[in-house]
């Protein structure tokens, strides 16, 4: 069960595990609740939805926590970067909050990066986390129709273009979830 009611999210997830034959159900698909993050960290708020729901499944559950932190706004959004779009979890609006704090604080270091905390769960609710990084810029304004969240705003080191204006293949290889993905992948699934 991929632990998601995030469209985009489960794309990539069901993306990232169709090359080894797994079969996925998404929690939507399965009528599972979504329960309310409360961890203090990525990793903590996967770990939470991982294990809910492995147990409401009864299946090994794949969940991820990821967002954005911004340097000069002392990692903010981080575990709130859905909740920064508001209930209807607008993200047009997030990257504009994004954008206005960064303004009104004078700052002209737009250093950023997403991360990623995936997190397995066993039926009986025995987790793992494995965790990701990709580092990089903000520009604005939004560029890009691909991806979700702020990948229209975010550029990864050593790119010219925003995660919102690259394929989603090559996302996927570089990404935080993608990075959080490999460790999973040598330690779980047995890539090399």
């Amino acid at each position: 069960v991929v632990a998601s009611h995030n469209a985009g999210k489960v794309r990539e997830i069901f993306a990232l595990l169709s090359p080894f034959g797994v079969v996925v159900k998404g929690a939507a698909e399965l009528g599972l609740a979504e329960p309310e993050e409360t961890g203090e960290t990525f990793a903590d708020n996967a770990a939470l939805k991982a294990r809910a729901a492995a147990l409401a499944s009864k299946c090994y559950a794949l969940a991820d926590d990821s967002g954005l932190a911004v340097e000069a706004l002392g990692g903010a959004p981080g575990i709130y970067s859905a909740r920064w779009g508001g209930e209807q979890r607008d993200f047009a609006l997030a990257m504009k909050k994004v954008q206005t704090l960064l303004v009104q604080l004078h700052k002209r270091d737009y250093g950023a990066k997403f991360v990623c905390a995936l997190a397995l769960s066993d039926p009986a609710g025995n987790t793992e986390i494995f965790e990701g990084e990709v580092h990089g810029h903000l520009e604005f304004p939004p560029r890009g129709a691909h991806g979700f969240g702020y990948d229209p705003i975010f550029v990864a080191k050593g790119m010219t273009e925003t995660f919102g204006e690259i394929a989603p293949e090559a996302k996927h290889a570089i990404s935080h979830l993608a990075k959080a993905f490999e460790k999973f992948a040598r330690a779980v699934l047995g890539a090399a």
